[in-house]
C-alpha cells in the first residue's frame, strides 16, 4: 500500500480549476450519439473519463485523444460516431465509476444485443436495482450477481411512462434521458417524492440542449416529458466548464487557512455544487469575486445548519470548513452518502476524526464541534478520491504532520491534485 505524507502548513497561491467531471461525461455521451465528428475540449483523463470514453467506444464511436487542447494540461477528445450501436455483445467495463454504468445501461438498450457491465472496488456493490425494476416492466432482461455487478442485459428500450422515486441517484434520471429522445415515440419520466441531487438533471438537461435534444419538464421536474424520433447534432467544438465539485476543497483551504485563487469557474454554472459560495459565505467567509477569478481569505468561521439533499458531493469539504469553526455545524439530509465511493458518513467522521476534529456521525448527516485547530495523524483514504482531498484540505490548519494510506484514489477524478496541492505549497513525500 502507498502512503503520502504531508508537512502541515497553511496554503497560498492560485490554481486553474479542473474541467468539471460531470459536464464531460455527458458532453462525451452526447457525443457519441451525434452522428458526425464533435470535438470536446478541455478535458483530463481521470479514471472516471476513461471509463466513459471507454464505454462508447465499446458502442462504436470512434475516439482520438490528443495534446492539442487550448487549454494548459488538458486533453481535446474528438469523438467520430455514425449515431447507431454496434449490433454485436458487448463488455463494458466501468471501472469505478457509477456515473458510467449508469448513464450506460440504458443506452445500450438502444438495440437488442446482449450487454455485460463489470467494474471494480465499491462499485461492484452499488446499487442498480432501480433499473432492474424499470427494465422488466418494459420487457428488458435485466441479470445481476446477487445484487452485484457483472450485470447482463439484453433486449430493446421502449418508449412509455417511466416512474421514479426522487430519493435515487440522478444518474438513473440521465441515463434515461440520453436514451428515450431516440426511440420512436414519445416517452415521459414521473418523479414520486422529493427529488434530491436536481442540479445534476439539469446539467443533464443543459448538455443534452447543446447537442441538439429537447427536453420538457412540468411541476418542478416531477413530470419530464421526452419528445421521440429526435437526433444529437455534432458539435465542432464543446469546452468543458470548470469543475465546482473539486473547486470546493480549495474554496474551504482559503476560507480556514491562507489566501487561494481559483480560475476558470462559471459563476452562472447549473451544477449545483456552486453552492459552496453561499454555504461559506453564511459561515463567515468573504471571497473576493470578479470574471476572472475568486480570492478565498482566511476567515473567522461559524457553524451552521446544511441541508445538503442537493449537493451531497460537499459533505466531506463542508466537514473540513465546519472542523474549524465557532460551535456546531449539523449536515442533514446526507443518507445517500452512504452508497458512494465509500460509506461518506462514516469514512468523512472517522478521517477528520483521525486528525483531531470533534464529528458525531448520524443515521443522515454528522454534527461537528469546531476547534481552533486540528492536531494531525495517520488517515485512510478508503478508496475515495473526495475522502482524500479532504483529508489534504484539512492538513492545511493541523499542528502535525498527515499521513495518507491510498492517497492515489484522486486519480479517479483528479490526477492533477496533487500537482496542485504542491503548487500552492505544500510539501508532501510519497513512501511504501
Amino acid at each position: 500500500m502507498a502512503y503520502l505524507r504531508i508537512k502541515s502548513k497553511p496554503l497560498n497561491g492560485t490554481i486553474m480549476a479542473q474541467p468539471s467531471k460531470s459536464m464531460a461525461h455527458r458532453a462525451i455521451i452526447c457525443a457519441s450519439l451525434a452522428k458526425g465528428k464533435s470535438k470536446i475540449d478541455n478535458v483530463v483523463l481521470s479514471d472516471d473519463i476513461s471509463a466513459t470514453l471507454g464505454a462508447v467506444a465499446s458502442l462504436g464511436a470512434e475516439i482520438k485523444i490528443d495534446d492539442s487542447s487550448n487549454y494548459s494540461g488538458r486533453k481535446l477528445i474528438t469523438i467520430n460516431s455514425e449515431s447507431r450501436i454496434l449490433s454485436e455483445e458487448k463488455v463494458i467495463d466501468c471501472i469505478e465509476s457509477g456515473s458510467t454504468a449508469r448513464f450506460m445501461m440504458p443506452i445500450t438498450r438502444l438495440d437488442e444485443s446482449s450487454s455485460t457491465f463489470t467494474g471494480r472496488g465499491r462499485l461492484i456493490e452499488r446499487p442498480f436495482n432501480i433499473y432492474k425494476n424499470l427494465f422488466s416492466e418494459k420487457g428488458i432482461t435485466y441479470k445481476d450477481n446477487e445484487g452485484k455487478m457483472p450485470v447482463y442485459l439484453s433486449g430493446k428500450l421502449v418508449p412509455g411512462t417511466y416512474n421514479l422515486s426522487g430519493d435515487v441517484s440522478s444518474q438513473f434520471v440521465s441515463g434515461l434521458l440520453f436514451a428515450l429522445p431516440l426511440l420512436d415515440d414519445n416517452s415521459e419520466i414521473n418523479i414520486t417524492g422529493d427529488l434530491q441531487s436536481l442540479p445534476y438533471i439539469q446539467m443533464t438537461i443543459e448538455v443534452l440542449k447543446e447537442f441538439g435534444i429537447s427536453i420538457n419538464h412540468e411541476y418542478g421536474y416531477k413530470k419530464i416529458n421526452i419528445q421521440g424520433n429526435q437526433s444529437y447534432k455534432a458539435l465542432p467544438v464543446y469546452v468543458v466548464e470548470g469543475d465546482w465539485s473539486q473547486a470546493a476543497f480549495f474554496c474551504v483551504m482559503g476560507a480556514i487557512s491562507g489566501q487561494l485563487t481559483l480560475r476558470g469557474l462559471n459563476l452562472n454554472s447549473c451544477q449545483g455544487d456552486k453552492v459552496i459560495m453561499n454555504i461559506l459565505a453564511k459561515m463567515g467567509a468573504t471571497p473576493e469575486i470578479n470574471e476572472k477569478e475568486i480570492i478565498f481569505n482566511r476567515s473567522r468561521l461559524k457553524g451552521i445548519t446544511v441541508d445538503v439533499s442537493q449537493c451531497p458531493d460537499l459533505v466531506p469539504a463542508i466537514a473540513v470548513a465546519a472542523s474549524k469553526a465557532d460551535g456546531l455545524t449539523s449536515i442533514i439530509n446526507g443518507a445517500r452518502l452512504r452508497i458512494k465511493e465509500s460509506d461518506r458518513l462514516m469514512t468523512t467522521c472517522r478521517e477528520l476524526n483521525n486528525l483531531g476534529a470533534d464529528i458525531i456521525e448520524k443515521a443522515d448527516g454528522l454534527i461537528i464541534k469546531g476547534k481552533p485547530g486540528l492536531t494531525g495523524g495517520k488517515t485512510y483514504g478508503s478508496g475515495d478520491h473526495r475522502i482524500v482531498m479532504a483529508v489534504a484540505a484539512a492538513s492545511s490548519v493541523c499542528s502535525g504532520d498527515v499521513e495518507i494510506e491510498g492517497y492515489e484514489a484522486v486519480k479517479k477524478s483528479y490526477p492533477e491534485f496533487w500537482e496542485d496541492f504542491v503548487s500552492l505549497g505544500g510539501e508532501v513525500e510519497c513512501y511504501e
